[in-house]
């Protein structure tokens, strides 16, 4: 409520306070604080005599001189003044609440302001007794500040006498040093006196140096290296003393202590670099080297000498002497030499591993793991063996093989490296392989490559073979059963098969390898075979190479393809693709067909002269002309029967599709038309009688019946023989139905011309009802035939075995 009250209010009121208060009040706030000032400056003229001069206000009577130095310098136009506070916010904090307390108290109402002479009298001797306590605090800092400046004195006092000390002390020192330098020779002389004094106490000692030096060595030569090991140390245990002694100084006489502890850890070395040897022949020495190894690694070394690290050395030593034995350069195999190397190996190897266990490793400390050096050395050595030999000339097939086999199977296999006997100690499961797969890939590559060129010299000397028995006076050899045989296909067979059973003791990556490379091969000599028969052919018909069994070795020419295909099989291992004989498969289809051709090629030679004469008048009225065809025929097939099924009914069934065909080419060719429908009945009864005789001669001859193609000319009887001539379209139909292969201006004009009574416009209607229909599709498992028979024009045709005809 007091901030409330106008500026002119508070300043009325403060005035009728002392200058005390006027200050504490002051710092109520900044409007209290313009007030204040506002009061010491504008008094009201009425009580200015009155107030400043009366006796009560002691505190307020004072000169106009002291009043204005006390008014703060104001800024124009205002009403307080301008400098910043001069407290700080804390203390302003706490003036203002002690302020609010008081002023709460007094100036909430005006009725209390009659109480303001007993708060001055309060006021007054609360200062009085504020003063008094001041005057007494500042007493006591005055007196606390005399007697510090006294002691302050004193200490001056005693710092000054300190200095004067040292500067005595100094000179003192300065003097002392000159006196040093004149006894530094007297020093030197004491030096060289004590230098002497011990050299004289060790020179009996020293006298024995060179004879103890040359003792030692002579221990080193025989041998005896405790001995000499015990002599050394003492020889260097006096070089300490004397360098110790003579303040480090070494003497000339312990210079050929360096090579003569060099030639001891040589020593040492070498024994145990025969660790193999002399731990059958002479164990003592070789543990004799371990422990002055083992003492000396352990030695803490004096005179500032690099530390001799000899049990490092003794475990090179034990590497290099193992590698010696067995991997030396000259001990290396030289070509064709390889599988007797490492057929030592496979001996050697083990048997080291058991004397490393058994002897060595008894003789040394359990931490040179000595089992574990000896497999991991003898598998490094080998390994860095093995990579220099691959680099250098290309191996052979034999050699390939055999280093294959044995790294992959022996050198891991319980003869060696997989032994029971060999303990864990050994650590064989860290061994790297013997062969990265580059070098597997490498050797792989290699034998396939080597095998590659021995099989096709193999094969083209059983071809060769093969086709200098065809010019032969008799006839092919039989088997038991009475079939046309040669060895030549079991012999490409074995050969193949066997370079792929092989290669399956080593890999399957290397049998797959092998094994398309035979397929490859196989197909290539089948490819082979089929040129030989062609130009086998080729010198018979021309006259050039007369072979007086020229059919029976075609004929035997299906056998070797029979046991081919039903042998093939063992070419394709398990995990082979099932599509890798599929090319194998279509050499020998397309072999089997090419014998074929060639067979039948001699029989068209044979038929065609007869059918030549077909259809005529006389074939109408006599059975001769197929009698003839069908002797010709059953004697060209007499020897069939040594063809091995199912390549025998191929044939016939080709045989039968032959004659069939070169009969429709004959009916094709417009030598006859009939002129009535006698005749026509003629033609059809013929056609049906030739059917059956060309069924029944198969048959005889093995044939089934299902796969002939003579009941084609049954159909071609029922059109020739049809009385209504309108109903031809109907009849052509059904042929095209049976045979989509039948072409409607050739096949059907040259039978409609046949039958010699069709009209311009029946034969238009006939095509162009066969014409107008779809075209159907072949039935399944039949075979092309009309297509094969051309129009007016015969022409010799050959088969192809895809299915039956009919």
């Amino acid at each position: 409520m007091a901030e409330s009250l106008p500026l002119e209010m508070l300043t009325y009121i403060l005035s009728f306070l002392p200058l005390s208060d006027q200050k504490e009040a002051s710092l109520v706030s900044r409007a209290w604080y313009c007030a204040a000032q506002n009061a010491l400056r504008e008094i009201p003229p009425q009580l200015s005599s009155s107030y400043l001069s009366s006796p009560a206000h002691p505190g307020l009577a004072m000169d106009s001189t002291t009043k204005d130095g006390m008014q703060p310098a104001l800024l124009p136009g205002s009403s307080c003044p301008g400098p910043e506070w001069p407290e700080q916010e804390r203390a302003e904090r706490l003036a203002r609440g002690a302020a609010l307390k008081w002023a709460s108290g007094i100036f909430y109402r005006p009725e209390q302001l009659a109480r303001l002479g007993q708060y001055r009298s309060r006021e007054v001797q609360r200062t009085c007794f504020l003063e008094a306590r001041m005057k007494s605090v500042v007493q006591s800092y005055l007196e606390g500040v005399k007697t510090g400046m006294w002691q302050l004195a004193q200490a001056l006092e005693a710092v000054r006498e300190a200095c004067g000390a040292l500067g005595q002390a100094h000179g003192l020192l300065q003097g002392m040093a000159k006196a040093v330098q004149t006894l530094e020779p007297l020093r030197e002389q004491v030096s060289q006196h004590m230098q002497l004094q011990a050299l004289s106490q060790l020179l009996p000692r020293l006298r024995a140096i060179p004879a103890a030096v040359a003792h030692t060595q002579t221990l080193i030569d025989a041998q005896q290296l405790l001995e000499a090991y015990v002599s050394l140390r003492e020889l260097e245990l006096l070089r300490g003393e004397t360098w110790a002694s003579l303040g480090d100084l070494e003497l000339p006489i312990f210079e050929g202590l360096g090579p003569l502890a060099e030639g001891l850890g040589q020593a040492v070395e070498a024994v145990v670099g025969a660790a193999g040897q002399l731990a059958r022949e002479d164990p003592a020495l070789l543990v004799a080297a371990v422990r002055v190894a083992e003492v000396e690694t352990g030695r803490t070394t004096a005179l500032e000498q690099a530390p001799r690290d000899w049990r490092q050395r003794c475990l090179r030593a034990l590497q290099e002497g193992l590698e010696r034995v067995h991997f030396q350069t000259p001990l290396l195999p030289g070509p064709g030499a390889l599988a007797g190397w490492l057929e030592a190996l496979r001996v050697a190897l083990p048997a080291e591993l058991a004397t490393a266990e058994a002897l060595i490793a008894p003789c040394c400390p359990p931490h040179y793991k000595v089992v574990q050096l000896w497999a991991h050395t003898l598998h490094s050595g080998l390994r860095r063996c093995l990579q220099q030999f691959l680099e250098g000339a290309e191996l052979g097939a034999a050699d390939a093989f055999t280093l294959l086999h044995w790294a992959l199977h022996v050198y891991l296999g319980p003869e060696m490296m997989g032994s029971l006997e060999l303990g864990p100690e050994a650590d064989v499961s860290q061994l790297e392989p013997l062969l990265t797969q580059e070098n597997i890939e490498q050797l792989e590559a290699t034998f396939v490559s080597k095998v590659q060129i021995s099989v096709v010299q193999w094969l083209q000397k059983a071809l060769d073979g093969e086709v200098a028995e065809w010019g032969r006076e008799q006839e092919p050899d039989t088997d038991l059963s009475g079939f046309y045989h040669s060895p030549m296909p079991a012999i490409v067979l074995q050969i193949l098969e066997e370079n792929i059973r092989v290669t399956s003791l080593v890999s399957e990556s290397l049998q797959r390898r092998v094994c398309a490379m035979a397929l490859s091969e196989l197909g290539a000599f089948l490819r082979s075979f089929s040129d030989a028969l062609i130009r086998f052919s080729r010198d018979h018909l021309r006259g050039e190479a007369l072979a007086p069994h020229y059919v029976p070795y075609l004929l035997a020419t299906l056998n070797h393809h029979s046991a081919l295909s039903s042998s093939v099989s063992v070419l394709q291992p398990d995990g082979v693709v099932s599509g890798a004989l599929a090319p194998v498969e279509a050499a020998l289809d397309e072999l089997q067909r090419r014998i074929c051709r060639l067979v039948l090629e001699v029989l068209l030679v044979e038929l065609q002269p007869l059918f030549m004469a077909l259809p005529s008048r006389q074939w109408l009225s006599s059975t001769e002309l197929l009698d003839n065809v069908c002797e010709r025929t059953a004697s060209f097939c007499r020897d069939f029967w040594r063809v091995r099924n199912p390549a025998v009914q191929l044939l016939l069934a080709e045989t039968e599709r032959t004659v069939v065909l070169q009969y429709l080419c004959a009916l094709m060719q417009g030598r006859l038309a009939c002129r009535s429908a006698e005749e026509r009945n003629q033609v059809a009864e013929r056609l049906q009688h030739d059917a059956a005789q060309l069924r029944d001669l198969f048959l005889d001859l093995g044939l089934e019946e299902s796969l002939q193609c003579a009941p084609v000319l049954l159909t071609l009887g029922k059109l020739l023989n049809l009385r209504d001539p309108t109903m031809l379209g109907l009849e052509v139909a059904g042929l095209r139905q049976q045979f989509p292969d039948v072409s409607s201006e050739d096949h059907v004009s040259a039978l409609l011309d046949l039958r010699g009574d069709v009209s311009r416009e029946q034969r238009l209607a006939a095509l162009s009802f066969l014409q107008a229909g779809p075209q159907p599709s072949p039935p399944a498992g039949r075979r092309a035939l009309f297509s094969l028979v051309p129009a007016p024009t015969p022409a010799p045709s050959s088969c192809l075995p895809s299915g039956p005809c009919a």
